[in-house]
């Protein structure tokens, strides 16, 4: 009996030890960290071994194959150890994606990942395919594999997740964006993480498909220099594109074998350039997949958005309320403001991953009149922008934060809680910092 041995048990390494059991793997779950009383009582009941508050060596290097969470560095000597004695360290994608015969659409960037495999998925699902969504967002890939008999996957996968693959290949490949983002886990070297992200297509060949955005000037460059083996679907909102997706006297116009499918942009759920690109993406898919064209018009209409991205919240006092905790990089939050159409109270900070807020001065300059910043450590945006803003508060909990604004912000404000940081310093995640954000608006 082979033996799994699973690093982290979150959401994707419960997934996996539920997989591998079923498979008939020896399996073996450890976490240097407590383990969340939900996942405990998955492994209690399914008999697995389990182990919590570190790690005991010589139980991993038995391992004939180790899945480890995203969220462990390759860097850490634990994992270097583990690759010297040629035990194969794999990602829960790898390993899940074995296991199942589903047609896979794989979906990465720095930006725009889970509003497009969102959006991507509420299509699908509307147009008759028994179709699941995993990776990055909602319940892990390998648990569903293990549950569900998934005729389609719509993956959303991070740069960490693409690092653990090997012979992982999505057919339909959807790279959204590239930007500098996580470059504390890429020693701080942009073309490592653009690398990254291209993994997923090196496994791809000719019947498979990649879809781009061709105004991203990083991933045209990468493209001239690494050729892929992938059909390439391009889509861009600057340029005219002959296959793909672009804009036609304010339709977006999709054309894949000489088929075109074409939309008003003005009818789009979600409205910006960022979203626009969002929709071309899914919507290619979907072509592809031959879902009905007046399905895919109805679906593009009425998604209404993801939580955390860009949500309205409250109008209190006629303040705007909007939570974008989902902007963990400079560039969402580029996205953010840019949106913005009234006098901005900006919440921004959190454990920076190399950011370089420059980009932003322009917007910060042109819209934003008072910054409170929630973070541990808030030299770097005090010293980006105190010579933009005039008024900057820092504060240490997001009640504080909002009651910060809230006594700042006047008739007709909007705040705009948009971090461009992870959110680890003080929260347990994104997801936590934007609930908590949402309950303290309500409590004012």
């Amino acid at each position: 009996m082979k033996r799994l041995v699973i690093l982290g048990a979150g959401e994707s390494g419960i997934g996996t030890a539920l997989l591998g059991r079923q498979k008939g793997y020896d399996v073996f779950v450890s976490d240097k960290q407590i383990i969340k009383e939900k996942y405990k009582q998955v492994l209690i009941h399914n008999e697995i071994n389990w182990e919590e508050n570190g790690h005991t060596e010589a139980k991993l290097f038995q391992a004939d194959i180790v899945m480890k969470s995203p969220g462990i560095p390759d860097a850490i000597s634990l994992i270097k150890q583990l690759k010297k004695k040629g035990i194969p360290v794999i990602s829960e994608i790898e390993f899940a994606a074995q296991y199942t015969n589903a047609i896979i659409i794989g979906i990465t960037g720095s930006n725009g990942k889970t509003t497009t495999a969102t959006w991507l998925h509420y299509v699908l699902a509307k147009g008759g395919l028994n179709v699941g969504l995993a990776g990055n967002i909602g319940d892990s890939f390998a648990g569903q594999v293990a549950q569900n008999q998934r005729d389609y996957f719509v993956l959303e996968l991070s740069s960490f997740q693409l690092d653990g693959i090997v012979d992982f290949k999505p057919h339909i490949a959807v790279l959204t964006n590239i930007t500098p983002d996580h470059l504390d886990r890429y020693n701080y070297n942009f073309e490592e993480y653009v690398a990254s992200k291209f993994r997923i297509t090196q496994n791809q060949t000719e019947v498979d498909y990649f879809i781009y955005d061709a105004d991203d000037e990083v991933l045209v460059k990468w493209l001239e220099s690494h050729p892929i083996k992938a059909q390439k679907l391009p889509f861009s909102i600057s340029k005219k594109i002959e296959r793909g997706a672009c804009i036609n006297k304010k339709n977006i116009t999709i054309t894949i074998d000489n088929k075109p499918f074409k939309m008003p942009i003005k009818t789009l759920g979600l409205q910006g350039s960022h979203n626009v690109k969002n929709a071309m993406a899914a919507a290619t898919v979907a072509r592809i997949l031959s879902i009905r064209k007046a399905t895919i018009r109805e679906c593009m209409e009425n998604f209404q958005g993801v939580e955390h991205r860009l949500e309205t919240v409250l109008k209190i006092q006629n303040v705007t309320y909007i939570n974008d905790s989902k902007a963990t990089n400079v560039n969402a939050t580029f996205y953010a403001l840019d949106s913005m159409t009234s006098p901005t109270i900006w919440i921004v900070g959190g454990v920076d991953k190399g950011n370089l807020y420059e980009e932003l001065l322009p917007l910060v300059n042109e819209k934003v009149k008072a910054i409170i910043c929630l973070g541990l450590d808030n030299k770097k945006i005090m010293n980006a922008f105190s010579n933009v803003v005039p008024l900057m508060i820092e504060t240490d909990s997001m009640q504080d934060a909002v009651k910060a604004a809230y006594r700042v912000a006047e008739h007709g404000d909007t705040v705009l809680l948009s971090p461009a940081c992870a959110s680890f310093d003080l929260f347990e995640n994104y997801e936590a910092r934007g609930r908590q954000f949402k309950e303290a608006v309500r409590n004012l």
